[in-house]
């Protein structure tokens, strides 16, 4: 009998794999058992070969051959992990396996991933499909059970494929056309240019912003307050007509011509899908769309108490209905209201959350079956797990009700308007508690005149924050849930855009960069329909090759009106500071260990950090930690507290070991350098002498 070859994503869920099916037989590279043999990859194995791979002339940056628009792009070898690729080709071989099983994430660029791997090793026998929304021993052995054709998927492959060739094509040519022009480096792409744009936008209503001064008259009674109703705020723009019209409210009879009340029922919301938690999580824990996507994952892969992850869905399917109580119960042995709900066999109240027509690739993030264990999470997946919980349990709640009261305060021809709202019924929103506040204005009532002037002024709009930012990718159809992340993260490490708490700004460079782009790479609109089409591709609906030649005529037509293009360019990252070695001015650049200075003369290969970088050395005098200080003759430490320097080892002395005989050496020096404590004991004795 033949064995299935099952390639997973990674080596963690590998193992995981392989334990469910028994492959026990641990080998460098893959687990094996009677059935089945279980390799991985690492993420990518391969990528789409660069420029310089087709042609040797692409080597070279020059604006003459632009557009590089090959009839065949390919794929290559990701260098750190061609032993890997060469591991899995060689069980491709075998002649004891007869069938292969695409076990990578269930999603495009998983789908990819595995193709991609399986193309280059030729890999000619039967091909099926694991198909999993959780990666719990349950829902792995049910998907092993239901395999699909791998054919079943082939147009999700070729709707990704489309869309990393596209991105090829642009990213690569408008890029290569923007740095040629303007000679410094400007990453520009379909999907980045007009997410950058969006952040810009909500700066320019800052910066453009005037801030106005008005009035507003407020009537107090006991302890609530009423603003006068005016259709237009701004007309009390000075203290003297707003103390004009007081002076004339106070000659009217002020009565409670009228209280009204009624009540507000508030449905609890959907589950979460991916851009929706990484907004909350935003706002709440000021976390970044990659963190939560992070933590989510390692909630999905390694604790496996979450759905999947990269979902774009926040229903779920019919089926998913017989397995909710068993959830329930894994959320009841660490949530009480859970545990209320089971005891109760609660039923799913929220029953228009189970809707197959809008579930695609996989369903709302919810909890799965097994029971979390919070000593095994960090303090982040903690958060993000009871994010996910709140809102599969308001599924079995009922609305929250709110009891709304209105009273109108009528005095002459102007009117103040008391509002309250009190909470009747908690329902899913566990956290607010039930009020017995009533409004205790009566219908008519005479009210005092007690009138406040209150000075305004109009409020500026705030920056954009991350969560706002995936909201509005969303709306405009800007990447998909699983690639978000990487784009806000690709603009901040580009210099385009910088990140302050949980709010983004576009950098100088980068508000250059939008009036440098074409108007139509700034907008959202073409790749929004570029999005449509890729979701065409994926549905059937539209040939791939059709969307490529109009990605080809598009990066013609960029590429074009760059070359062509008047602006001028200044730029913001070169600075007044001198290269030691040749005397040009210094750019400064952003990198993953800080910022740092590098030459602007292309043939100079000078750099070093803008501010030193803090090492766990110490101080001999001071005991603080020492900078790492670049000299002419290499790296030493210095203490920015009291200037003290110290002689940096190379990296052979540094992991060299001191001898027992150094060691005491030292020892000695230290003990002479200290002064001789007297033991309390001696010290005892002394005393009583």
């Amino acid at each position: 009998m033949g064995k299935s070859l099952v390639l997973a994503e990674k080596p963690s869920v590998a193992k995981d794999l392989a334990k469910i099916l028994g492959a026990d037989q641990k080998h460098k590279t893959y687990y094996e058992g009677s059935g089945y043999i279980v390799t991985w990859a690492y993420g990518h194995l391969l990528t789409l070969k660069m420029p310089e791979d087709l042609k040797p002339e692409w080597r070279e940056w020059q604006m003459e051959l632009l557009p590089m628009i090959p009839n065949h792009i390919g794929i290559k070898p990701l260098p750190k992990t061609k032993n890997q690729l060469k591991a899995i080709g060689n069980l491709a071989k075998r002649s004891d396996v007869n069938q292969g099983i695409i076990a990578t994430d269930s999603g495009r660029a998983g789908e990819l991933l595995a193709r991609w791997i399986l193309q280059w090793v030729r890999f000619n026998k039967p091909l099926k499909r694991l198909w999993i929304s959780s990666q719990t021993n349950k829902a792995v052995r049910d998907g092993f059970a239901h395999l699909a054709p791998a054919s079943k998927y082939d147009h999700l492959y070729e709707s990704e494929l489309a869309r990393t060739t596209a991105d090829w094509l642009v990213g690569l040519n408008v890029t290569r056309a923007l740095t040629l022009k303007y000679d410094d480096r400007l990453s520009s792409g379909r999907v980045q240019t007009p997410t950058l744009n969006l952040v810009r936008q909500a700066q320019k209503r800052i910066e453009n912003f005037k801030p106005k001064t008005y009035y507003s008259i407020n009537l107090k009674y006991h302890d609530q307050t009423a603003k006068l109703s005016l259709n237009n705020p701004m007309l009390l723009d000075s203290r003297s007509k707003a103390e004009k019209l007081v002076d004339e409210l106070k000659k009217e009879q002020l009565v409670v011509t009228s209280v009204t009340g009624s009540q507000n029922k508030i449905k609890a919301p959907l589950p979460y899908d991916l851009t929706e938690i990484q907004k909350v999580a935003n706002a709440r824990y000021q976390m970044s769309a990659r963190q939560t996507l992070n933590t989510i994952q390692q909630l999905y892969e390694v604790h496996k108490v979450v759905s999947y992850p990269r979902t774009d869905s926040r229903y779920l399917p019919q089926d998913i209905a017989e397995t909710m109580r068993d959830r329930l119960s894994a959320v009841a042995s660490f949530n009480t209201d859970a545990k209320q709900m089971l005891h109760q066999k609660a039923p799913v109240t929220k029953t228009d959350v189970f809707n197959d027509q809008k579930v695609s690739d996989h369903y709302a993030l919810i909890p799965t079956e097994e029971r979390p264990k919070f000593e095994k999470m960090s303090n982040d997946e903690t958060k993000i797990y009871r994010l996910i919980v709140e809102r599969f349990l308001g599924l079995f709640a009922q609305p929250q009700v709110n009891e709304v009261t209105k009273a109108v305060v009528t005095a002459g021809d102007h009117e103040f308007d008391f509002k309250s709202s009190r909470v009747i019924q908690s329902g899913w929103n566990f956290d607010i508690k039930v009020s017995a506040e009533k409004q205790n204005l009566k219908n008519g009532e005479a009210i005092e005149p007690n009138f406040k002037i209150k000075k305004e002024i109009t409020k500026a709009p705030a920056l954009m924050s991350e969560g706002e930012l995936l909201s509005k990718m969303d709306q405009l159809n800007l990447g998909t849930p699983a690639t978000r992340a990487e784009i806000i993260e690709k603009l901040i490490k580009s210099d385009l855009m910088e990140r302050k708490g949980r709010y983004l700004s576009a950098t100088p460079k980068g508000k250059q960069l939008l009036a440098l782009v074409n108007p139509s790479l700034v907008s959202s609109d073409l790749t929004a329909k570029w999005e449509q089409s890729l979701e065409q591709i994926a549905d059937g609906q539209l040939s791939a090759n059709k969307f490529i030649d109009s990605i080809q005529v598009d990066t013609r037509r960029l590429v074009g009106e760059i070359k062509s293009s008047q602006v001028e360019y200044h730029d913001y990252s070169l600075t007044t500071k001198i290269c030691p070695k040749c005397g040009s001015h210094l750019k400064e650049r952003s990198t993953r260990d800080g910022k740092i200075y590098v030459c602007s003369n292309p043939d100079c290969d000078y750099h070093r950090r803008k501010d030193p970088k803090i090492s766990n050395h110490r101080c001999p005098n001071c005991h603080k930690k020492m900078e790492i200080i670049d000299g002419p003759n290499g790296q030493f430490f210095r203490c920015k507290f009291d200037g003290t320097t110290e002689k940096m080892m190379d990296k052979k002395n540094r992991k060299k070991k001191m001898s027992k005989h150094e060691t005491n050496k030292l020892m000695k020096k230290i003990n002479q350098d200290e002064e001789p404590v007297e033991s309390p004991f001696a010290a005892l004795k002394n005393l009583y002498k």
